[in-house]
């Protein structure tokens, strides 16, 4: 069994648009009369054996309960449709998604929306990046933002639409429940920052910085082909195998303990018989071996949760750079002038990244 965590599932609430697969009760039911037809509905609709995609893994609990874990590639039309299918025969209990609460709002954007968000990367992103996750960590996430615009404007398709598609399909499903499975994304871009060396940062910042190769919707789809992606992981650890071991290695780890913290019996109308759940997990295809390898593991969460405190040299770092832009934005305002100058200095922007720069209180 899973050694005890402090932050369980998360649970995120359905769609604001209520499907209209939901069916209309007939008037005059109790409470009670009404959750027991709906869940007799649900038990109709399950297939028992139903024909999945092949990107689907069948996973069993030790109390009979199913997982069905779907494989994605997050930039595929395919993908999306592998969810929904995979949702609608097997009608789970739960549905759980790659997502932290930090990643939770690109459920409930449109695609427009997204789209433009995920290719617009401006100042206050930056101090936003910096803010939740310390400088290096930070400045290491906008240019894996980087990445994903380069992605998005190659292929003019918004990221997540599979995690979008699972949380529309859940919404359809009686009694279903939404969680999010990933661990905060903070937590593994500080892991991942401390387990690199200096020069390791540099070739990663530079390989990320210059990333201008032609992708096609062909490509993202040969990423769900495990011949190709086990070739992609062992390049991966060959040239980090710290970063590995941080972003997928160990979040593998928190996959699983949260897709079996789902993975229980549920309560059954009208006597609350423990019956086993049925869960659908929606992860990328490139941490389904992971969580094959370890579901019947023990495991402990809080090894892979902790933060190591900053470096020497990462505290030097930081307060050269701030060092650097208090003096730069000084010599604007000099050069500006007084008025001009306190102007400048009353724009929310500035003040912004003044208290941004702001040393923290002893």
């Amino acid at each position: 069994m899973d050694q005890d965590n402090n932050s369980e599932d998360e649970s995120v609430g359905p769609p604001e648009d209520p499907s209209e697969d939901l069916p209309c009760l007939p008037p005059g039911l109790s409470d009670g009369e009404a959750m027991e037809l709906l869940w007799q509905l649900r038990s109709q609709r399950r297939q028992s054996s139903p024909e999945l995609p092949e990107t689907v893994t069948c996973l069993t609990a030790p109390d009979g309960s199913l997982l069905y874990l779907v494989g994605t590639a997050h930039f595929s039309d395919s993908s999306k449709q592998d969810v929904a299918t995979t949702i609608r025969a097997v009608q789970p209990d739960v549905v759980v998604v790659e997502l932290c609460q930090y990643r939770v709002s690109m459920l409930k954007m449109d695609e427009n929306t997204l789209l433009k968000e995920a290719k617009d990367i401006n100042l206050d992103k930056v101090q936003q990046a910096i803010k939740q996750n310390g400088l290096m960590s930070g400045l290491m996430q906008i240019l894996l933002l980087k990445v994903s615009a380069h992605i998005t404007e190659q292929l003019g398709m918004a990221p997540g639409g599979e995690f979008r598609e699972a949380f529309k399909e859940a919404g359809r499903v009686p009694f279903c429940k939404f969680h999010l499975g990933d661990r905060p994304i903070p937590v593994t871009f500080k892991r991942a920052i401390a387990a690199l060396s200096l020069w390791q940062k540099a070739r990663l910042a530079w390989g990320l910085c210059f990333l201008s190769d032609p992708i096609s919707k062909e490509d993202v789809e040969k990423c769900k082909q495990k011949d190709l992606l086990e070739q992609t992981m062992s390049e991966m650890i060959g040239e980090f195998p710290a970063l590995h071991q941080t972003i997928v290695a160990e979040r593998d780890i928190y996959l699983t303990h949260t897709l079996r913290q789902a993975t229980r019996c549920v309560e059954a109308p009208p006597n609350a018989q423990k019956v086993p759940a049925v869960v659908v997990g929606v992860v990328g295809i490139g941490h389904v071996p992971g969580i094959e390898r370890n579901w019947d593991k023990q495991l402990n969460i809080n090894e892979i949760m902790s933060v190591a405190p900053p470096s020497r040299f990462g505290w030097v770092l930081r307060t050269v750079i701030k060092g650097v832009m208090m003096g730069m934005l000084g010599y604007a305002c000099y050069r500006a002038g007084g008025s001009v100058g306190r102007a400048l200095l009353s724009l929310p922007g500035v003040q912004s990244l003044v208290e941004t720069l702001r040393p923290p209180a002893a």
